[in-house]
């Protein structure tokens, strides 16, 4: 039988944590994995692995040419090869058990639903637990508050390869918010969920894009509200917010979250 997964991930100079994540793969299902490495400075080579839950390929970029350029390369080979569906994974971030059996199998019985993503655990670099991050889960309430912000934690989600077709690959504008705006373009078209079940435990790492560069995250994910704008209490409110967080820091940003989850 075909396999009918390829998870994606994206890799640049952390060894350490893709074999954390790739080890944490446990399922019941066959989990085909490319990884595309942006020009790493040590490259990593299919014998650092021993990933026995599905075929691995790596596809090397000569140079570091950002995510957006590296995640379109991976969704460009997954598409060539007819894969009913497309995961996704960060290196670092670690899956828990039937992870993607149990999102594909949701989405076998909800055909009308293309893009699913689940609540994550949140933990620090040496994965001490925070709080659980419990995004809407129903498609309604996913439409409004995505004009705050992204109503889906990334590596988190799989979606039907088939929607490449219709809202293309990632934005290679948005390139620190390039998530934010690809999963905006699919629920503008597409039903999308959250399982609300914590299938992921998720790293707030302070060397990631999102605390390195967050004040040019927020700057692009306000233009990506922009970009969808209309009159109205959600994208007027999201603006508000995102111009105050384009001031506030990660460190604070999760401080705050962590107090209210308390």
């Amino acid at each position: 039988m075909k396999t009918k997964i390829c998870t994606l991930i994206t890799h640049y100079n952390n060894l350490k944590g893709l074999q954390l994540s790739l080890s944490s793969i446990d399922e019941e299902i066959d989990v085909d994995l490319i990884i595309v490495d942006d020009g790493s400075d040590i490259q990593p080579q299919v014998s650092d692995f021993n990933y026995t839950h599905g075929k691995l390929e790596i596809i090397y970029l000569n140079s570091n040419q950002g995510p957006q350029i590296a995640a379109n390369t991976g969704l460009k080979k997954i598409q060539s090869r007819n894969y009913e569906y497309v995961g996704r994974l960060d290196a670092g971030d670690t899956c828990l058990p039937n992870r993607f059996t149990k999102q594909i199998a949701y989405l076998e019985q909800h055909k009308e639903t293309y893009l699913l993503g689940t609540w994550v655990n949140i933990v620090d670099e040496n994965f001490n637990f925070q709080y659980v991050l419990k995004h809407p889960i129903d498609y309604a309430s996913i439409q409004k508050k995505m004009y705050f912000n992204l109503m889906f934690v990334h590596p988190s989600i799989i979606f039907r390869t088939s929607l490449l077709e219709e809202v293309g690959f990632y934005p290679e504008d948005f390139n620190v918010a390039l998530d934010y705006a690809f999963i905006f373009k699919v629920v503008k078209k597409k039903k999308v969920e959250n399982l609300p079940e914590v299938l992921l435990n998720y790293v707030i790492d302070p060397n990631s894009i999102s605390t390195q560069r967050r004040r040019r995250q927020v700057w692009n994910r306000i233009r990506v509200i922009t970009k969808h704008f209309y009159f109205g209490y959600y994208p007027i409110v999201g603006l508000i917010r995102n111009f105050i967080l384009f001031f506030v820091t990660r460190d604070l940003s999760e401080r705050l979250k962590k107090i209210v989850k308390s």
